[in-house]
């Protein structure tokens, strides 16, 4: 891990990671607001709200001032979680006060300053404290639309008077914003928007009213235990009926899209108005999720006309199919994501349903940036020739051949925020060997600005040294990896290995960016004390290398993952450095699942194992997520069933460690207790170390993260003893 001179620095190396990381990825805020100009953005620091200079960082001017953001009667100003400026820029909504909706803080209270008037006032006066969610000024900026308990409001700023649009939401009749499973793998959140001309507001509401509620129990918070319900669809139980709707804003029916086919058996993940105030466009996907369509609604009779449909033989990502429906040609056409060829290609749509394709080649785009139309090009992140690696490219909006942006001698990971007009963007850079830095870059020529600096208590801090490789399988499966070797090694001698896995659809651990090769829950550092640590890239892994890599798992989580993962760690062995009896490997979430199988279906290879949350038995997970890769029930349980570590507990032979939150809304406890009974009944002995009330994050509590890597380390040292040989 890393070479630093004591283990008691551990704990500042932790503090490193996570505050570099932080300021690489949010230096600029929490939602960088650009000027319209795209010269100058705003930014909540220092309890003000401050416009900055992109192109000269010295040049500071305080829009919202201290003495505003302090209520009348109050001593000090509100803390500015998030805000957003009218377009006019006279007001400004500021989101405060915040707690948590599961994974994020969206409920709040939210107030408006008048900078013309130097006032300022809170919204939703009457509703219950902290219940506001989504608020945003309507196009004129005189009215605020938000969420509160389910239900949509608009208030009038100049009256203060508050109209509830709808008043038949309850905890599962849900309007204007989305139940649980919604929220977790469709990043569904904010559920309304104001149409262009400010007239009606669009929404969603989904009808969660036969969704059973997995009741989680609290034992330590009161005397007597408590459940704790969460509305929960598992694999084969139906989803919330979702439909779109189209109200008045200031009041009235109604009108609902009229769009076809079974609204439980469908899901609606994109809605957006298309370009003008008369229509919408929405994206339904079916219940495997293998079939996407796309429809024009009407938005004063809610009649559909269906523009462009697609399948696929396995799914289709909505959550990568589009950014924000960037529509061209004054309305006639709109930009979108599809794999229809193989790659993940950027498509001009008409509303006719004709397709462009704008971006050739054996490539994919990661993700959109910027549809400059002004200057008729196309920013987006693509790797063509490196899977672990990020940059920016651009493509003429006509189509054509793809060029490099990003300069050639910054090799790793980059992200962008490129503002309006196209000509700037701020950006972070990071590889593997680099803390992260961010500055200003003029675009397209890619030069810098402004920033760059990497702050002083960093510089004395010495990263891992991880040497990215390629293993062929015996599959003829080409993997990715990294690995860090001991501090002085000595390739005569025999260490221990470490593999880290996550291995599904959700996530990457091959990356070139900072954090590469560290792991928080060592304590300590694992280089030093003689630990070989590394990871693979097994194919279903959202590497940019085509859709045939990525959608090869379906069906295959829990087989197809793991084969390659253990035919690319015996390639690995085959190190005459690494000593075979002494290898282990460990992993959350996906990758405690993906452990678990491991150390079940290969036996011979991995003999320690730490699980950490895992999904021990798929058939307990949500529906969106695990039917989307592994199919229906009842045709398809044989896949869930043959992909679950619990089909392989009877086969353990190595050390394993056991570990989960009983307060995991994600992954239930009923995993963890459900592999503990079929560890049971094969006299399988193993460690168990259960969080009481903890989440997924395994965070909450005093002392909790401290103990977990206390935990996970005397475990690894114990049965993974360190140390060259």
């Amino acid at each position: 891990m890393l070479r630093i001179c004591t283990r008691q620095m551990a704990a500042v190396i932790m503090f490193f990671q996570l505050l570099l990381v932080a300021q690489a990825q949010a230096q600029f805020g929490p939602g960088t607001q650009w000027t319209k100009d795209g010269y100058s953005y705003m930014n909540a620091e220092n309890g003000e709200i401050v416009l900055l200079d992109a192109r000269d960082k010295n040049k500071r001017t305080v829009l919202v001032g201290k003495s505003l953001l302090t209520p009348q009667g109050q001593s000090a100003p509100i803390e500015v979680r998030r805000f957003a400026f009218s377009d006019d820029g006279q007001k400004v909504l500021i989101h405060t006060n915040t707690k948590k909706v599961w994974r994020y803080d969206t409920r709040g209270d939210y107030w408006v300053a008048d900078l013309k008037a130097n006032t300022m006032k809170q919204l939703g006066k009457g509703r219950p404290e902290s219940s506001l969610m989504f608020a945003k000024f309507s196009p004129d900026g005189t009215r605020v639309a938000y969420v509160s308990e389910h239900n949509l409001y608009v208030e009038e700023l100049a009256s203060s008077s508050i109209k509830p649009l709808t008043t038949d939401g309850t905890v599962s009749l849900i309007n204007g914003t989305f139940d649980w499973v919604y929220e977790e793998e469709l990043d569904c959140r904010d559920g309304f928007r104001w149409s262009p001309n400010g007239q009606s507001i669009a929404y969603w509401q989904l009808d969660a009213a036969k969704t059973k509620n997995y009741l989680m129990l609290n034992t330590t918070d009161q005397l007597y235990p408590f459940t704790v319900p969460v509305e929960y669809p598992v694999v084969g139980e139906d989803p919330s009926r979702c439909r779109v709707g189209v109200v008045p804003a200031q009041g009235g029916a109604t009108t609902w899209m009229k769009v076809p086919g079974d609204a439980v058996q469908h899901y609606i993940p994109r809605m957006e108005w298309a370009a003008n105030s008369t229509e919408l466009i929405v994206q339904q996907l079916n219940r495997r999720q293998n079939e996407s369509k796309l429809m024009l609604c009407t938005a004063s009779t809610g009649d559909v006309k269906p523009i462009y449909s697609e399948t696929d033989k396995a799914w289709i990502d909505a959550k990568n199919e589009a950014v924000g429906w960037d529509w061209i040609d004054g309305g006639k056409n709109f930009i979108w994501l599809s794999e229809k060829d193989g790659w993940r290609h950027i498509y001009s749509v008409s509303r006719g349903g004709q397709l462009k394709l704008l971006t050739k080649g054996d490539y994919d785009v990661i993700s959109m940036q910027l549809v400059d139309e002004k200057n008729g090009i196309i920013y987006f992140t693509a790797s063509p020739e490196n899977a672990t690696q990020t940059y920016l490219y651009k493509v003429a909006l006509k189509g054509g051949k793809a060029e490099r942006v990003t300069t050639k001698e910054l090799t790793g990971t980059h992200g962008y925020d490129i503002s309006p007009n196209g000509k700037l963007a701020l950006h972070t850079f990071s590889n593997a060997a680099t803390f992260p830095v961010a500055d200003v870059v003029s675009l397209p020529d890619h030069k810098r600005l402004s920033g760059g600096e990497v702050p002083e208590r960093a510089r004395s801090i010495k990263l891992p040294k991880a040497e990215f490789f390629q293993v062929k399988t015996t599959d003829g499966v080409t993997l990715d990896g990294w690995m860090v070797k001991p501090t002085n090694f000595d390739p005569a001698k025999k260490y221990p290995i470490v593999f880290y896995v996550y291995g599904e659809p959700a996530s990457q651990t091959v990356t070139d960016r900072f954090g590469t090769g560290l792991n928080r829950l060592y304590q300590g550092s694992m280089a030093d004390d003689g630990y070989i640590y590394a990871s693979l890239e097994n194919r279903g892994a959202p590497a940019p290398r085509g859709r045939e890599w990525r959608k090869s798992i379906y069906h295959n989580i829990g087989l197809l993952n793991i084969r390659d993962q253990a035919m690319g760690a015996k390639e690995v062995l085959k190190n005459p450095f690494i000593d075979t009896t002494r290898v282990a490997v460990w992993g959350w979430s996906g990758g405690g699942s993906s452990t678990l199988n491991l150390m079940f279906q290969y036996p011979q290879i991995y003999k320690t194992g730490i699980s950490i949350a895992a999904v021990d038995n798929q058939l307990n997970y949500d529906n969106i997520y695990q039917e989307r890769y592994m199919g229906l029930l009842p045709e398809d349980k044989k896949y869930f069933v043959e992909g679950s570590p619990l089909n392989y507990a009877k086969n353990l032979r190595g050390n394993l460690l056991l570990v989960h939150g009983t307060g995991d809304d994600n992954v239930h406890y009923n995993n963890a207790e459900q592999m503990i009974n079929e560890l049971v009944k094969y006299n399988k002995t193993f460690q168990l170390m259960a969080y009481p009330n903890r989440s997924h994050s395994i965070s909450e509590g005093e002392g909790t993260s401290r103990h977990l890597a206390s935990t996970y380390t005397k475990f690894l040292k114990e049965h993974c003893p360190p140390g060259a040989r």
